[in-house]
């Protein structure tokens, strides 16, 4: 068992069934109180307006993977502090909203906001329920946002299709699905499989009454491309970043040592087909 503060028990890691209502609320207030550390510990890889789409570090300049144009219109879902989004409303001149589920995540985004004087546009929802009309984006995206973190990730699929245009992209980065065969520890550990890869039961962080504090859910590569194509999206695409040489960081799992024989990313470029 884990420790809180102050001696206090904290809570406990399992693999154990969670529904969608009662993962929201962890994962809201899981990234409330956990806002402010995240950004202090990550905020100079993924920097104040940067687009990374994993940690290995490839860059959307570098992939170009979006193919956005100036002037269009852009939503950003699981966006934490919009980096991703400032980037691209900086270097690319498209119009572009970034949401999460988290006000605290939105509030770091806010002072991200003051210091640099670039403001952004942002809002709260769930992505599973965006609070947009239908074909108002050119493009959807989110680089390791709500995919992982949402027990109905076929909702997310179909919302990003609903609210994008016909012709319009969705491209979300994702914990590569191998890994969860896998010790999620960055050293040699890390290398041999101790579990099953079509074991989709959620990791889950709670306590003995029940209670949830976090959730990740798995899903298989043929699980992704299912969702995929039931929202009426068409997959074109997918990336599995090879971990550069210039990157020696270790983020949780993910490091060198892993990434040069295992895929911990996976981008999924889907479009909207056209009429």
């Amino acid at each position: 068992m884990s420790q809180g503060y102050a001696g206090e028990p904290g809570p406990v890691a399992s693999r154990r069934e969670v529904d969608q209502a009662t993962t929201v609320r962890a994962q809201r207030g899981w990234w409330d109180l956990e806002a402010r550390e995240y950004h202090a510990d990550h905020g100079s890889f993924l920097g104040d307006a940067g687009f990374v789409w994993g940690p290995e570090g490839w860059t959307e300049a570098e992939l170009n993977l979006l193919g956005t144009r100036a002037g269009d219109r852009v939503l950003e879902i699981g966006g934490g502090a919009g980096q991703c989004a400032r980037w691209l409303q900086a270097e690319r001149g498209v119009q572009v909203v970034s949401t999460d589920l988290s006000r605290g995540m939105l509030d770091v985004g806010a002072e991200i906001d003051r210091r640099r004087g670039i403001p952004l546009a942002m809002a709260q929802c769930d992505a599973a329920l965006l609070p947009f009309a239908d074909e108002s984006f050119d493009h959807v995206f989110t680089s390791y946002g709500a995919v992982p973190f949402v027990a109905d990730s076929a909702a997310v699929m179909t919302e990003a299709h609903r609210v994008l245009r016909p012709g319009g992209t969705f491209v979300f980065s994702t914990t590569h699905p191998i890994r969860w065969a896998f010790p999620d520890v960055p050293g040699e550990d890390g290398l041999t499989a101790h579990g099953s890869y079509f074991d989709r039961t959620p990791y889950v962080e709670g306590f003995d009454d029940g209670s949830v504090t976090y959730a990740e859910h798995h899903r298989t590569l043929g699980d992704r491309v299912r969702e995929i194509t039931a929202a009426g999206l068409a997959l074109v695409d997918l990336v599995e970043p090879e971990w550069p040489e210039r990157n020696l960081q270790e983020w949780g799992g993910w490091s060198p040592t892993r990434g040069r024989v295992l895929p911990g990313t996976a981008i999924f470029v889907c479009v909207r087909p056209a009429r």
